[in-house]
């Protein structure tokens, strides 16, 4: 038998309803705060991650999917998405739209990863991204839309922590003294660190090798050394989620795993899980890195793998169910198996769940089949009914039986009531 690869997962019919449902919500969110949605391929000129990504990162050097294909192009299978809406931002002129450009996705991502509990090969991310302001209202619009995710999907025990990371001129300073720090020790760290001092230093601290985390034990925190201008803008960002009542926890060690971050970076942890659920920041450089103009931009991506196994914990007392069909429609003899079958051509053109046999069944496995799917109404018809142009309508959960008129009208009002 053929099994799915490693690191991938089905999402069965009983399961999906819980990711359509937070879906949902999630985008009613975004477009509350006008946002709209955009779609881009699955795969890209590898060449783009490597530059908006940053080819010193693990997803560059250890995680993607690459291949050539048949033109001899190495294109690779999108890691996370920001790097393909930059290029799409770009490539489509869309810095001439009114500034903000707010878009957000629902994509599937792909990375060569260690298989563990809420870390998959083929993951799903929800994101957003804003383009066009260098203001930090729009880093605390951010961290607000997307604390406000846990708090209509009932998740509690969220910890939003922040730090920033600079631009530039202040990281170069910051660099200096990290790899004075670091140099001491550099030969006891393990070989993907070692390949990275030299280039980007931030990069060894966010190594998950033990033994390297304890090496930057003490490492010196970009914190002391922002420069005036992005000191002003995270005391503007913590001062406006204070007056928001949005509470935060200032951790200097977040330096998220991709390079094109600058100035505010944000993670929101379960506290209960012990992991990131949602990360993001601030990326002013990345635009012109990929050859556009100069554009202020930032953004935040959420796993739905991990938010759908959060919201079950939680949720179990009121959790969502699956739709239910309003109505089954079971037939004795082919009279009525073509009324019914007009019948359910027209109620589902009222947009009713409706269904009907398709398989041949006997009246009694019909009635069987209407039970395990837990249709809300069932209407019997046969050679009498049509007669009469009159059927019982049966409420399943009550046990009532109603006398309804074969019409679309009266099987409507009977079942909408």
């Amino acid at each position: 038998m053929i099994q799915k690869p490693k690191g991938t997962k089905d999402i069965l019919p009983e399961e999906s309803y819980k990711w359509q449902y937070i879906e949902k919500k999630i985008q009613e969110l975004f477009k509350n705060y006008g946002y709209k949605e955009i779609r881009v391929p699955v795969f890209e000129n590898t060449e783009l991650f490597q530059r908006g990504v940053g080819d010193t990162t693990d997803v560059v050097q250890k995680e993607m999917y690459t291949f050539d294909d048949k033109g001899g192009r190495s294109i690779t299978l999108r890691p996370e998405g920001t790097a393909g809406i930059v290029r799409a931002y770009i490539e489509n002129g869309m810095a001439s739209m009114p500034s903000p450009v707010k878009m957000f996705y629902n994509m599937a991502m792909y990375r060569y990863e260690n298989v563990q509990k809420g870390r998959l090969r083929e993951f799903h991310q929800i994101g957003a991204e804003v383009f066009g302001t260098s203001s930090y209202m729009a880093d605390v619009e951010s961290i607000t839309m997307a604390n406000e995710i846990f708090n209509i999907l009932n998740i509690p025990n969220i910890e939003l922590t922040i730090n920033s990371i600079g631009c530039p001129t202040c990281r170069a300073e910051y660099q200096k003294a990290l790899k004075t720090f670091l140099q001491k020790n550099i030969d006891k760290y393990c070989y993907t660190c070692q390949t990275r001092f030299d280039k980007n230093p931030m990069r060894i601290l966010d190594c998950k090798e033990e033994k390297c985390k304890e090496l930057n034990q003490g490492a010196p925190i970009i914190l002391d050394y922002l420069c005036e201008e992005c000191k002003t803008h995270f005391e503007n960002v913590k001062k406006l989620l204070t007056e928001l009542g949005i509470e935060y926890k200032v951790d200097p060690r977040i330096v998220r795993g991709l390079d094109y971050y600058t100035k505010t970076v944000f993670e929101f942890i379960s506290k209960d899980e012990g992991y990131t659920v949602l990360g993001g920041g601030r990326y002013d450089g990345l635009v012109k890195e990929l050859d556009g103009q100069e554009t202020p931009a930032l953004g935040f991506a959420l796993g739905m793998e991990r938010i759908v196994e959060i919201y079950e914990k939680y949720n179990k007392e009121n959790m969502i169910k699956p739709e239910v069909p309003k109505l089954y429609i079971a037939e004795i003899g082919e009279k009525a198996n073509n009324l019914a079958t007009i019948l359910v051509k027209k109620l589902r053109e009222k947009g009713l769940n409706v269904q009907k046999d398709i398989t041949e069944k006997s009246i009694k496995a019909q009635f069987k089949y209407a039970d395990k799917i837990k249709a809300e109404y069932v209407l019997t018809i046969g050679e009498d009914e049509i007669n009469n142009n009159k059927a019982k309508l049966k409420n399943m959960e009550t046990g009532e039986e109603t006398e309804v008129e074969l019409t679309v009208e009266d099987i409507c009002g009977h079942i909408n009531e």
